[in-house]
């Protein structure tokens, strides 16, 4: 729900955006300009003077609330209960990761045997959990912010980690457009986030294409999971290989 302080900054906005200074609105309203400023400073407006400003500016209230949640700022991760709730339904957790990939709900039905009712359900359910806001005729916007993440050690990758790792890695990645890399080496500590940095780009990238390539007809996209991953990691088969930083170097003979 909108606070009223909210409103009153989307006003403000919208004033600016408008070239309407308080000078301007207080000749429309008839009031003093000083009492305006007054009233934007408070940031407290009775709903009444929010609609006549709103007739200055020849809005109406739901498009000003439809700002003002377009302006919330957008969540990067969840909590573990919610992580939870989504797990705890293997239709609810497909929903929740065509909408990161913002397929639309026809999309689902005609991809996924999930019938309507089920996608209007679970639609709802992700309402409530944060991750959508569901408009009429089962469109949505994502409340989750580009970076938005799963908890790293959370439900929802423990049940990627179980169920998802082993089946992505069984492929060959030898078929059109595929391929795997395994890059070892050390490198310095800074240098690392810039490389996380320029792999999160990547990501988005991808995700931007995958927007972009909607338009095409379906004879002409193929489903691909991009999977990025950079940790200081040394394989368990070669650790106890390892010397201690402090152990002497053996002798030659």
């Amino acid at each position: 729900m909108s606070t009223t302080a909210d409103l009153i900054t989307a006003l403000k906005a919208e004033l600016k955006l408008a070239g309407v200074t308080y000078a301007d609105l207080a000749r429309e309203l008839g009031m003093a300009e000083s009492s305006i400023k007054r009233i934007f400073a408070k940031r407290d407006m009775p709903l009444s003077r929010i609609d006549e400003v709103l007739g200055v500016l020849r809005m109406d209230f739901a498009e000003l609330a439809r700002k003002v949640a377009d302006a919330q700022p957008l969540r990067r991760e969840l909590t573990l209960e919610q992580e939870k709730a989504v797990i705890a339904d293997r239709k609810l957790l497909l929903m929740a990761i065509c909408c990161l990939s913002q397929w639309t709900f026809d999309q689902v039905l005609s991809t996924y045997d999930v019938t309507e009712a089920e996608g209007v359900k679970y639609l709802a359910q992700l309402d409530r959990l944060g991750i959508i806001e569901l408009k009429p005729m089962n469109r949505y916007r994502l409340k989750v912010a580009k970076t938005f993440r799963w908890h790293p050690k959370g439900p929802v990758m423990h049940y990627f980690r179980q169920h998802v790792v082993q089946d992505y890695f069984a492929g060959g990645f030898d078929g059109e457009g595929e391929m795997l890399m395994l890059v070892h080496g050390q490198i310095g500590r800074s240098l690392a986030m810039q490389f996380n940095e320029r792999l999160a780009r990547v990501a988005q990238d991808f995700a931007q294409q995958h927007l972009a390539d909607q338009k095409l007809p379906a004879d002409q996209r193929r489903p691909y999971t991009l999977m990025l991953g950079m940790r200081s990691w040394l394989f368990a088969a070669f650790r106890d290989l390892k010397r201690e930083a402090d152990s002497p170097l053996p002798r030659s003979r």
